[in-house]
Order: structure tokens, then C-alpha cells, then sequence
């Protein structure tokens, strides 16, 4: 049988009235078309395309990137284990990894890391060029470290605000705050946030990211001491804006590359569930995810989302053509 269709014409209205709040996993920043890993599993020590770490390439030291596609991210698991010394044996994950690579390291020498592969003009896809010509005001939220989407919205001049989630120890319990056409962002106690989000267009960067006009202001939620301190923070309601609340509130999401095997993500929604919508049951929400096993299928319909299986382009090009 096959399986059902997103309601296109519904999320495509609201979408087109910024009546939908968008969530940007790590799948919503691959290419369908990007092969990079796969070439560097049959032609490890290939310079062009850049390769890192792949699952299964043994006996070689990655080249930094130059260009080329974005790292997965159990491609960037393995190179920061492979640049680190991992310990043979261990199961590797992101948030293993960095913590690790901290360890062994420092977190400076990890943030450089960081910097070096995020510092790069990796090549925007159809779902950023969506957002980005899309004209409704409406809060975007990204758990993704790139600049992708702030770069489809500057490529068409489109006018937007960032509010980025900090991690290092320096800003405290500050958020980061870039009113379109700042150049430098301002420190922001969460609950004092006050943009109008009528009037603005907001991309909030929940796990940071990389600031590539001045690294000083690089944020990286990626290691698990850091996952630790984010949860902890939003325990304390010390994460999401309250100016959020209301759009969080009323609006559905569409949650665009995301997977429930993201443990981080579901304490978010829990979060959500429990803080600002406890009574909502009437409403629901959207996730596009390839490949979704029938466990991931049972998570999402507990949160009241309704889940389909397809790339983020693929569901892009549907929609448009809806």
C-alpha cells in the first residue's frame, strides 16, 4: 500500500500566511543530489570532493573541507572521533565525540575545529530557498550549526532578525541577539526578548551556530556536557524566549530532516507538550523524515504529528508543484 500524501494545499496556506512554525533538523541542510561520502568510501584518499571520516573508512586522516557538500552527522561524529584518537571499541555518537574531542583537547581547540568545517559556502537547497521566498513574517526555529538558511534569505534580500542559543561560559544565560542589519549581535536575557514577530521575520538558532563574520561569537550545542546544560536550562525556562510561548502556542510545526532517534528533540517537545500546550489535542503537526521506521511513526503520533516519509527536497518540489 502505498503511503499517504502530506496535505500539501494546507501547509502550503500556511505556510504562505506565516501561520506554521517551521523546524530545521539536520536533514532539512542535505542536498539530494550530494554523493561526497559515498566517493570518499570508494576513493578514500581523494582530495576532490572533500572527504571526512566516513562509518567505514579505516587508515587515513581526512582533508579540511573546501567547498563540497555539508557533513552528515555521523560523518562529523567520526571525523572529530578520528581527528581526537577515539578510543577503539567505544560506540561514537556527535555528542560522544565532541565531548571527547573537548576532553582530549580543550573546548577551544574543539570550537576551532568547529569553525574550520562550518566556515564554509556549502550550497543552500530548495526547502532554505522556500523559506527565503516566502513573504509572511513568521518565526523559523533551526537546530542546525551551518548558515544556510540566513544565506538563501540574503541571497534575495529578504530582512530577518537571529536569536541564537549560548553555550559558552562567558554568556552565561544570555541569548544572542542580531537585529536585521547589526552588525555585531547584543546579549538578551531570554524572557526580555521583545521582537514583533508580525512585523519580523526570526530565525532562532536553538543549538547555536557558526559566526563566520567573527568567530568570538561561535555557540555550539554538541557535546554532551553541552546537551546536559541546554536541557537543564530549559528545566529552568532559561532557553525559549517567552515571546515564542505565543506562536508555540497556536500555530502547528513542521518539523522538516528531523528523526524521533534524536533524543534531544523529543525532551524539546515534551517540553512544549507540558509547558504550552497541555490541553491541545484538537491540533496537528507535520514531519517530513526519510527513512521513518514504524517506532519513529508511534512517537510522532503520540505528540500529535502526523509523519511522512520523503526527503525534505522531494517534499519541496511537491509542494510547489501542489
Amino acid at each position: 500500500m502505498p503511503s499517504l500524501a502530506p496535505p500539501y494545499g494546507v501547509i502550503k496556506d500556511k505556510l504562505y500566511d506565516g501561520k506554521v512554525v517551521p523546524f530545521l533538523g539536520a536533514g532539512a541542510s542535505m542536498r539530494a543530489a550530494c554523493r561526497v561520502w559515498e566517493l570518499c568510501l570508494n576513493n578514500p584518499l581523494a582530495a576532490t570532493p572533500p572527504c571526512y571520516l566516513p562509518d567505514k573508512c579505516e587508515g587515513f586522516t581526512p582533508p579540511k573541507p573546501k567547498g563540497g557538500c555539508l557533513p552528515k552527522t555521523n560523518e562529523l561524529a567520526c571525523y572529530l572521533a578520528r581527528q581526537a584518537n577515539f578510543p577503539s571499541g567505544e560506540s561514537i555518537d556527535l555528542a560522544k565525540a565532541a565531548q571527547y574531542y573537548g576532553e582530549a583537547t580543550g573546548l577551544n581547540a574543539l570550537y576551532d575545529e568547529l569553525h574550520e568545517i562550518f566556515d564554509h559556502d556549502y550550497p543552500f537547497n530548495k526547502v532554505h530557498q522556500l523559506l527565503a521566498d516566502v513573504q509572511a513574517n513568521r518565526l523559523i526555529v533551526t537546530t542546525n550549526y551551518d548558515d544556510l538558511i540566513e544565506r538563501a534569505f540574503d541571497a534575495v534580500d529578504r530582512p530577518y532578525d537571529m536569536v541564537i542559543h549560548t553555550t559558552t561560559p562567558e554568556m552565561g544565560d544570555y541569548l544572542l541577539w542580531v537585529p536585521h542589519g547589526a552588525s555585531t549581535p547584543e546579549k538578551v536575557v531570554p524572557n526580555k526578548l521583545d521582537i514583533n514577530l508580525e512585523e519580523t521575520t526570526v530565525i532562532y538558532k536553538m543549538h547555536g551556530t557558526v559566526a563566520r563574520q567573527s568567530r568570538e561569537y561561535d555557540q555550539f550545542v554538541i557535546s554532551e556536557d553541552d546537551y546536559i546544560n541546554f536541557l537543564s536550562r530549559m528545566v529552568d525556562s532559561k532557553v525559549l524566549p517567552a515571546m515564542f510561548a505565543e506562536p508555540f502556542l497556536s500555530l502547528p510545526f513542521l518539523f522538516l530532516g528531523y528523526s524521533l532517534r534524536d533524543w534531544n528533540l523529543r525532551v524539546v517537545l515534551n517540553h512544549i507538550d507540558k509547558s504550552l500546550r497541555p490541553l491541545d489535542k484538537g491540533r496537528r503537526s507535520w514531519a517530513i523524515q526519510s527513512p521513518i521506521s514504524e517506532l519513529e511513526k508511534l512517537f510522532w503520533d503520540k505528540k500529535n504529528i502526523n509523519v511522512y516519509e520523503r526527503t525534505v527536497e522531494h517534499f519541496v518540489e511537491e509542494l510547489l508543484g501542489s
